[in-house]
């Protein structure tokens, strides 16, 4: 299995509709065939900040997501300066 773990830090007066995007985008991942998971949080201290958690079968899996049009609408939807930082982590599940 493939992990992934995203941080995104949201530009503040951009809250709203960031969550709107968000919670579309994770309903549509959970329905895609070889996800587990798309959790999203959002941290209690830092409303602008947001961890996605997601959970891939395989590498496949994770390949389809990232092409998906959902995907790509949620790409096309953020890319204006709406997300102000991003790190990311990817790995073999091990345990």
């Amino acid at each position: 299995m493939i992990s992934l773990i995203v941080i995104l830090e949201i530009a503040p007066a951009r809250l709203d509709e960031f969550i709107g995007y968000v919670r579309e985008q994770a309903a549509a991942s959970c329905l895609e065939p070889g996800c587990r998971r798309f959790e999203v949080s959002q941290k209690l201290d830092q409303s602008n900040l947001f961890t996605l958690a997601e959970l891939y079968d395989d590498q496949a899996a994770l390949d389809a997501h990232l092409v998906s049009p959902h995907f790509l609408q949620w790409r096309e939807r953020v890319a204006d300066g709406m997300i102000l930082s991003k790190t990311s982590v990817r790995g073999n599940v091990i345990a």
